[in-house]
């Protein structure tokens, strides 16, 4: 796992389909605990209390510690394995599937439920979004107005995102960077600044970046 990040989902959402007339709803969303799971599981269930099969997988910790899946009722081996195989097969931690069926007449075979259940899972993490969080730090950036310029223009470009800029007898902005970038980003703010550059830790914490800001 990069020390520097880890990949879950962005949101809970949902999205469905039907094969050979039976309806499946794959649902997705990111959780940091496993009650966090266990609840999110007990809300779908309730919300499909009338389904036939409420099958899910969910992993948790950035180590992927706690990892759970279950059939529901589906033939073993049909169901949560595949949900979860396709969560390990993209990396995913700290988050939850869940894959509703209400049964259509036509049995799709040991094969057929393995492939839908699949489905269901990609199907819920395309809806929920999969985000790679990088741990990143949140600073304080005080510099004069003759070197603001150049520094803004700097940091639009950079592995960095001007969160709050602050204009009174000087320039404070409050900038977040990428923990892998800080090194070099800090770096170029000092030669930038001549060394004028005032800076402050505030925090950190996991940001989901933008792709092109990830490679």
């Amino acid at each position: 796992m990069d020390p520097n990040g880890y990949t879950t989902l962005l949101c809970e959402a949902s999205g469905e389909f039907i094969i050979n007339k039976s309806r499946f709803i794959g649902y997705g969303c990111p959780c940091q605990t496993e009650s966090d799971a266990l609840d999110f599981l007990s809300r779908i269930r309730a919300k499909h209390k009338d389904a036939n099969h409420n099958c899910y997988a969910y992993i948790i910790g950035k180590n992927a510690g706690i990892m759970r899946y279950s059939d529901d009722g589906e033939p073993g081996g049909t169901a949560g394995m595949p949900i979860i195989e396709v969560m390990k097969a993209y990396g995913i931690v700290d988050a939850a599937v869940v894959v509703t069926r209400y049964f259509g007449g036509v049995l799709l075979g040991t094969g057929g439920l393995v492939r839908a259940y699949t489905q269901g899972c990609k199907t819920a993490l395309e809806a929920a979004g999969i985000v790679t969080m990088q741990k990143s730090t949140k600073w304080l950036i005080e510099v004069n107005y003759s070197i603001w310029q150049r520094l803004e223009y700097y940091l639009k470009k950079s592995p960095s995102l001007i969160l709050d800029t602050q204009f009174t007898t000087t320039v404070v902005a409050t900038v977040l960077i990428n923990k892998r970038d800080e090194s070099s980003v800090l770096k170029d703010i000092a030669r930038l600044s001549d060394g004028q550059a005032e800076l402050l830790l505030e925090d950190t914490f996991y940001y989901p970046w933008p792709q092109q800001q990830q490679a």
